[in-house]
């Protein structure tokens, strides 16, 4: 039997952020650490559903030691609000979850592509007005979740918002490379930096979720959400399982810097294994680039790993 959920070290002591975290595999992902004795914020866009979310967790963990911080991450001032209010000095965990996928063309409140501006340039953001607190916590992790879709396209360092031409599937992909890219860079910057923070990243496979359906709900194309339902009940793995590799790039002892977890039968579903990358997610060159230009279109810049 694989790597489970039972298997996720003591977190007694330790203080984690996991952003989108009222539904999915944020919830499961917090809903473990807490188990396992940690404190942690629930992040979420959604302060409704969020306290609906710290009730429904200690509800089946009564001992849970959780708490709801607002973050829209397509808000850049919500992002500095949500920092800002954090009273923890040290900081040992950041997941890295929210996101949104395959949705229509629609903009972020600074104006950036709905896609690329969430699931990137505001986790870039929030892991850089963190970063102190990170860097103040012997051990400390940041994990970034990407998706095995972004083998379908690289970023367009010309067009990073898609302002040119518009496809739905292809700004998702183009999103999650631009989240392994930046775990990339930030590895080798917190190398240099001689830090003991581990970067790493991890994507669930086919987990049900809510995700897939947003798009089609968004658009009241009610055919294809039906269809999409469909599939995530016959051929997905449940939220549960999507979520380990999560959990284990989080708190497993040995995961290594700019490592990629993901389930281990055919990135789709199983216990967590290293999973497959693209090559274009190593490229320092690449990495380097859209470091900077997220640097220069969200004002976050992290002078503690400058080189």
């Amino acid at each position: 039997m694989g790597w489970t959920a039972q298997d996720v070290p003591g977190q007694s002591g330790r203080t984690a952020v996991v952003t989108g975290a009222n539904s999915g595999l944020g919830y499961v992902t917090a809903r473990e650490l807490a188990r396992k004795g940690a404190r942690v914020v629930l992040a979420c866009r959604d302060e409704t559903r969020g306290r609906d979310a710290v009730e429904r967790l200690r509800g089946e963990v009564p001992d849970a030691r959780v708490e709801l911080g607002r973050l829209d991450l397509g808000d850049l001032a919500s992002v500095r609000e949500f920092t800002a209010g954090l009273p923890y000095e040290r900081l040992d965990l950041l997941v890295n979850n929210a996101g949104v996928m395959a949705v229509p063309y629609g903009t972020t409140a600074d104006g950036f592509e709905r896609q690329f501006g969430t699931n990137h340039l505001g986790h870039f953001a929030l892991t850089g007005l963190l970063l102190p607190a990170l860097l103040a916590a012997p051990g400390a992790r940041i994990v970034t979740v990407s998706s095995f879709l972004h083998v379908l396209a690289n970023i367009d360092p010309r067009d990073l918002n898609s302002e040119r031409h518009y496809r739905r599937w292809t700004a998702y992909a183009r999103s999650k490379t631009a989240n392994l890219l930046f775990t990339h860079e930030l590895c080798r910057r917190l190398a240099a930096h001689g830090s003991g923070v581990v970067a790493a990243a991890a994507h669930p496979g086919y987990a049900a979720t809510n995700l897939q359906t947003a798009g089609p709900r968004a658009e009241g194309r009610r055919g294809a959400e039906r269809m999409i339902e469909l599939a995530n009940r016959v051929f997905a793995q449940p939220a549960e399982a999507g979520a380990l590799p999560t959990l284990y790039a989080a708190t497993a002892p040995g995961v290594r810097p700019d490592s990629f977890w993901g389930p281990s039968f055919a990135m789709w579903r199983g216990s967590p294994a290293p999973s497959r990358r693209a090559p274009w997610t190593l490229n320092d060159e690449a990495a380097a680039r859209l470091w900077a230009a997220s640097e220069e279109l969200t004002g976050v810049r992290y002078d503690a790993l400058r080189v």
